[in-house]
């Protein structure tokens, strides 16, 4: 194994695919499920996504970095992603509100980095192979010793990840007084998801992964919100026991992504690994209920049974994905719970999906003025 350190870096796949180029960011060694965001903006928020826990990204704009990075613009206290692959990062920036460079910003969480890479061509690998793992490497070209860092990366169907990406201590969001209580179970919540509540009149008390549901019932929530998050959905037993836990209270209840899953794991609907998942900012989705379609964000790598969640008798669709036909939302048809698997606090994005939290609130406030079912 090499130690000099150079400017060249190299990724490799795990089907033996390899790439060299110009490192950029940390001088080190990274591995993790490779996977690619279509978006052309929006760079920071995506880094600092929990949801993309143990993943190295691929972002697909031809230059990374055009307006810096700054501090507030940010999805949790860190850069999230294991590593990060890009065509150019550009050392310049043109926004005068900007705090660093990105080049800086990289250096400063720590973050391995590759450019100098023909992404468009590594996204049709993807795309054409699938999900797979990858190793970056800045400090060595030694393809034996990545060979072996990559057979002792683990793979992310399986993987619990959510006591990594969420928070170790329940905290409140929002003014007390406020009318509207919502119990939030953290797996890896994004910012403006709280935020996009809170804005709506919500007094938040964010718990945990591994939370009970007697501690969330002593908060004395009006409504249960379950958030997005990275890993295996099926790997969570105590999140499933906890969602159905949670619908037992016939409190009105809103999942988003991984949040989705869950809802869909507790009414006895599988989920499964996709072949590429959906990273972007441009997904179209159509809405069952209202027949419109909006573009999306989304960043998932695993998705609920169609034709599972189709022969259900208590659960229905309400959103599907306009390019594969994947489901994108469901309801329950009993009581007040729904979900999606994108993300309508779009940040990056268009705001098409905001209306979501609108009418989690508005059930919300429709469930308080009548008696809780047994």
């Amino acid at each position: 194994m090499t130690s000099s350190i150079a400017p060249r870096a190299v990724l490799l796949l795990e089907d033996g695919t390899l790439y060299y180029g110009k490192a950029s960011g940390k001088i080190g060694t990274t591995s993790g499920e490779i996977c690619f965001n279509t978006g052309m903006t929006g760079y920071q928020e995506v880094f600092t996504d929990p949801s993309y826990t143990g993943q190295i990204l691929v972002m697909n704009n031809c230059y990374i970095g055009n307006y810096g990075a700054k501090s507030d613009e940010v999805e949790s206290n860190s850069i999230k992603i294991r590593g990060l692959i890009c065509k150019n990062i550009s050392h310049f920036y043109s926004r005068a509100l900007a705090d660093a460079s990105l080049e800086q910003y990289l250096l400063e969480n720590g973050l391995v980095a590759i450019h100098q890479v023909d992404t468009r061509a590594l996204v049709i690998h993807i795309r054409n192979k699938g999900a797979m793992n990858a190793v970056i490497s800045s400090e060595t070209d030694d393809l034996n010793y990545l060979q072996e860092v990559l057979r002792n990366t683990p793979r992310m169907e399986g993987l619990d990840l959510s006591l990594e990406a969420s928070t170790e201590r329940a905290y409140t969001m929002g003014d007390p007084s406020y009318g509207v209580r919502i119990a939030v179970i953290d797996y890896g919540v994004k910012r403006h998801i709280l935020q996009c509540l809170v804005d709506r009149g919500a007094y938040l008390k964010v718990f945990p992964p591994r939370v009970s549901l007697q501690e969330c019932e002593d908060f004395q929530p009006d409504g249960y919100f379950v958030s997005n998050g990275p890993g295996d959905p099926a790997a969570m037993p105590h999140a499933v026991q906890l969602v159905k836990q949670i619908l037992s209270t016939r409190k009105p209840f809103f999942g988003i992504c991984l949040g989705h899953q869950l809802l869909a794991l507790a009414n006895d609907i599988p989920t499964y690994k996709m072949h590429h998942g959906h990273r972007g900012l441009n997904h179209p989705v159509k809405n069952l209920i209202t027949n419109r379609s909006e573009i999306t964000t989304q960043n998932h790598g695993f998705a609920v049974d169609a034709e599972s969640l189709r022969r259900s008798d208590i659960m229905e669709i309400t959103h599907i994905n306009l390019n594969d036909g994947s489901i994108e939302g469901m309801r329950m048809k009993y009581q007040p719970a729904f979900s999606v698997q994108y993300h309508p606090e779009s940040t990056p994005g268009p705001h098409d999906s905001r209306y979501l939290f609108d009418d989690f609130i508005r059930q919300v406030k429709m469930h308080q003025n009548l008696p809780v079912n047994a």
